[in-house]
């Protein structure tokens, strides 16, 4: 187990702010998360249950406790007795999450090519509901184990317990800040299904002069248009998408398209429509703008970036300045994907 006080957290957010902790705690199997959890006073709250700090943009120094798994690759795959298509693979918290995806990819376990470098750690994908190009994690998340920080008791939760929803999940409402996830388990598929009928992957396979797409060349794509479209937090510091996109009933969609004929949506089953926050931010001129030292990426409006030595207050204006404006152009508020703390 890792303990500091008055810690930087400058190499755990990828928007590269400068800010600390009054107590940092990291555990490395599921023995350390139960002690961390029975020896917590009042001063450790309220935690901040932090992975890769890749959907995080911190205001301010936190006041209480950090707690985080520690980084490594700890997978292990298990063959459904019932099931020899079906591969489970069980793995820490801790781990890179596309880490995961290049390993399955290699292994020939299927399902997760479309989530390629979306940045963060297995245990944000079952908080988050991590999603891109038409997939999501609950698609292929099937159990999640945890420690009860009340307790210190061990739990399991099905995926269906977890209550998925677009980029949602009882991790992120009623069970907020209750429990520290220890490992996650995929359900993967010896069977490559490749979905490509979401975004441009299939305008960028077929520039390869690719028909039917393997496994890497799909991940391989999927990579590409990422990287072409989003900053690396390296040059730039970013959280990726900063917004979530919203979802609205069918009449208001119809009367904003009665305006706005070609706004780019995304039927639901459920009769709703998502449209997309980027374009809205966009068309309200902000794309590739600044505020300061915070600014909006100028190849993907969603994406707010560090400039410079912007603090967490810096990015948090430019967040509110950009709500504001989407509300009056087109009556509809958008919500930050990301955590602010």
């Amino acid at each position: 187990m890792k303990e500091r006080f008055d810690y930087s957290l400058l190499s755990h957010n990828t928007f590269g702010i400068e800010a600390k902790c009054r107590r940092y705690l990291e555990y490395a199997n599921v023995t350390e998360a139960q002690l961390i959890v029975r020896g917590l006073s009042d001063s450790d709250f309220p935690l901040l249950l932090l992975g890769a700090g890749s959907n995080l943009l911190l205001t301010a120094d936190y006041p209480a406790t950090v707690i985080t798994p520690e980084n490594r690759f700890d997978v292990t795959p298990q063959i459904d007795a019932e099931d020899a298509s079906v591969v489970m693979l069980r793995c820490w918290a801790g781990t890179t999450f596309d880490d995961v995806v290049a390993y399955c990819v290699r292994m020939g376990w299927h399902g997760a090519e479309n989530l390629s470098l979306i940045p963060g750690e297995v245990g944000a994908s079952a908080v988050q509901n991590i999603g891109a190009y038409g997939a999501e994690a609950k698609d292929i998340i099937y159990k999640v184990e945890a420690v009860e920080i009340a307790t210190g008791a061990r739990v399991a939760f099905t995926a269906e317990d977890c209550a998925y929803s677009y980029r949602q999940s009882r991790f992120k409402q009623d069970w907020r800040d209750k429990y520290l996830i220890t490992y996650v388990t995929y359900r993967l598929s010896t069977q490559f299904v490749p979905h490509l009928d979401y975004g441009n992957i299939r305008q960028c396979l077929a520039e390869q002069r690719i028909d039917q797409p393997t496994a890497q060349q799909l991940r391989d794509t999927v990579i590409h248009i990422r990287r072409e479209k989003l900053p690396d937090p390296e040059v730039e510091g970013n959280a990726g998408s900063f917004f979530m996109n919203p979802i609205v009933e069918c009449g208001t969609y119809d009367r904003l398209c009665q305006q706005w004929p070609n706004m780019p949506h995304y039927r639901l089953a459920d009769g709703r429509v998502k449209i997309p926050a980027g374009w809205m931010i966009d068309q309200c001129g902000w794309k590739g703008r600044s505020l300061g030292p915070a600014g909006v990426h100028d190849k993907q409006a969603l994406v707010l970036v560090n400039r410079g030595g912007a603090s967490g207050q810096d990015i948090l204006r430019l967040c509110q300045r950009i709500q504001h404006d989407v509300k009056e152009k087109f009556g509809i508020d958008i919500q930050p994907e990301v955590n602010i703390r």
